[in-house]
């Protein structure tokens, strides 16, 4: 029989409750062995759904416990960074959600524990591992288009996020475009020198009195000589937008929005078809299981994750960098914000 990976999950919410059932009905070379929560009904919930034995007491239960060889940081974006160096320490592998933290200095302090301890590191941008975003990289990268001149990406929201969360959540820039910064680099294979951001307020206004924007469209420079634009919007009325085209100098690639259906519907009035999907656990469903199974296989196989500490740090930068155009009303070169990223 196959080695299983027992792995240990903290944080039941939402994203953690997405991984848990990854890891117990659709990766059979994971073992779902302990789970945490700061609710400890949610993690009792959770574990009677999977199939997990063991609820534990906080985090250092699951730390503590020789079995279990990885972790999933599913917690809040407050306690990435130190349950990063916790578990460093305590010689586990490491998947963590995306933000790993706001603060450079606290992510350079939980990669640099990583790479102290030996132990594997991924973070979670699970956009890199779906089929439709993984075909615009391989024509990208296969010279299929040539070579890339411009990059758009198109990412709106179906409704905007209670006002409560955009208060603690960094920021649009940290909470929601952080996606498509990892997505700019991932897809052109480039860093990018060189942001300008222009945002405001077309939402709702009690996201401006928060001190957030909920509209923005950001230009990028990549090193490559690439031009990148992002188009963010909190609320899309149609639906979850996101969309991507890369143009070539020998052609262009481009993705569309995920429907539920493929029916088109034609009458003498109108042609049209229903909307796309709504919500991203519904877009994005196979890309969590993919890059789940991307981890566990670096881990059992003893290769490289995909998306690595770097990786993690570098759209916080792009972030940073973002909000301080947006707030000076200039471009902005990454590097005033930050340092080379840290490899891990």
């Amino acid at each position: 029989m196959n080695r299983r990976l027992n792995i240990g999950i903290i944080g039941a919410g939402r994203i953690g409750k997405v991984h848990a059932e990854t890891l117990a009905f659709r990766l059979p070379e994971a073992n779902p062995a302990m789970i945490a929560d700061v609710n400890p009904e949610a993690a009792r919930s959770v574990a009677e759904r999977c199939g997990i034995p063991r609820v534990a007491a906080d985090a250092a239960e699951i730390l503590s416990d020789p079995s279990i060889e990885a972790v999933l940081i599913c917690s809040s974006t407050d306690t990435h960074a130190k349950l990063i160096v916790e578990a460093a320490r305590a010689g586990k592998h490491i998947f963590c959600e995306k933000p790993v933290d706001h603060s450079l200095a606290r992510i350079d302090e939980a990669l640099a524990a990583v790479e102290r301890a030996g132990v594997k590191i991924q973070i979670g941008f699970n956009r890199r591992f779906d089929a439709n975003f993984a075909r615009v990289r391989a024509a990208v990268a296969n010279g299929e288009i040539g070579t890339p001149q411009l990059v758009h990406i198109i990412s709106r929201d179906p409704a905007p996020p209670p006002v409560s969360y955009v208060k603690m959540s960094g920021g649009m820039f940290l909470d929601m475009t952080i996606h498509d910064f990892d997505m700019a680099r991932f897809l052109i294979g480039s860093e990018v020198d060189e942001i300008y951001a222009a945002a405001g307020v077309r939402v709702d206004p009690e996201i401006g009195a928060a001190g957030d924007v909920d509209t923005a469209v950001i230009t990028l420079l990549f090193r490559n000589g690439v031009i990148g634009t992002i188009d963010n919007s909190r609320k899309a009325v149609y639906g979850y937008d996101q969309r991507v085209e890369v143009l070539g100098s020998a052609g262009s690639i481009a993705t569309g929005n995920c429907y539920a259906n493929q029916a088109i519907v034609s009458t003498a009035e109108s042609v049209h078809r229903d909307l796309p999907l709504n919500f991203f656990m519904d877009r994005y469903t196979e890309s969590f299981v993919a890059e789940m199974k991307a981890f566990v296989d670096a881990v059992l196989e003893d290769r490289p994750t995909p998306v690595t500490g770097a990786d993690g740090r570098c759209p916080v930068v792009m972030a940073l960098a973002a909000r301080k155009s947006y707030e000076e009303r200039r471009p902005v070169r990454l590097e005033e914000v930050a340092a080379p990223a840290v490899a891990a």
